[in-house]
């Protein structure tokens, strides 16, 4: 099922595949402000696009399927993972592409990205085949991050932890930046997950 918005139909994708290597254990089962951090990003991704997000596990899947709870509708498992985040952002965009004009890429680990930031996102990008709509801070570009239909093809070639940041810069679309200035606030070491609790 995909989320329409208007006439427009937008698939989320929560990318939780990888290692957590930095934050030397499965981080994303770790409770942040009483619920596991999984379950805040799948709640702003739900919240905007009720019924149409897919959560693409790979690392400790089992336990991250199990903190994820009913906040998916979609579990997409990465068997190519610990090849890096292209590898899990190619897989969701062959799952998600049938049917959809744009597909909207979170991460995981940023607890602090809201719906309304992803509302605005979508609203923003108003179905232009040839723009990408991106949140930034300070002149940051990054997720998360809407691709129109026309990407679909080389999201879907992508491979190894390259990421979608080559498309941002290829001039083959035209992308447009929302200011966020909480997008900064990634998790990657317990040190990261206290301070921010305690913030």
């Amino acid at each position: 099922m995909v989320h329409r918005t208007s006439n427009l139909c937008i698939h989320a994708c929560v990318l939780a595949a990888g290692s957590s290597s930095r934050f030397g254990d499965s981080k994303l089962v770790q409770e942040y402000r009483g619920r596991p951090l999984i379950q805040h990003a799948l709640i702003a991704a739900r919240d905007a696009c009720p019924g149409a997000v897919t959560l693409v596990v790979g690392h400790d899947q089992k336990n991250i399927i199990s903190a994820a709870s009913e906040y998916s509708d979609n579990i997409l498992v990465n068997e190519q993972h610990l090849d890096g985040i292209g590898s899990s952002i190619s897989a969701a965009t062959l799952n998600c592409k049938d049917g959809a004009d744009g597909i909207l890429i979170l991460l995981a680990d940023q607890p602090l990205i809201t719906a309304d930031h992803l509302r605005n996102i979508m609203h923003t990008w108003s179905d232009n085949s040839d723009a990408i709509v991106a949140t930034s801070f300070d002149t940051t570009r990054c997720p998360p991050i809407l691709f129109p239909r026309n990407a679909f093809e080389s999201l879907g070639n992508l491979s190894g932890d390259h990421g979608a940041r080559g498309l941002l810069s290829s001039g083959e679309f035209s992308v447009a930046s929302i200011d966020f200035p909480l997008a900064k606030y990634d998790i990657d070491t317990p040190e990261n997950l206290r301070q921010l609790d305690q913030g």
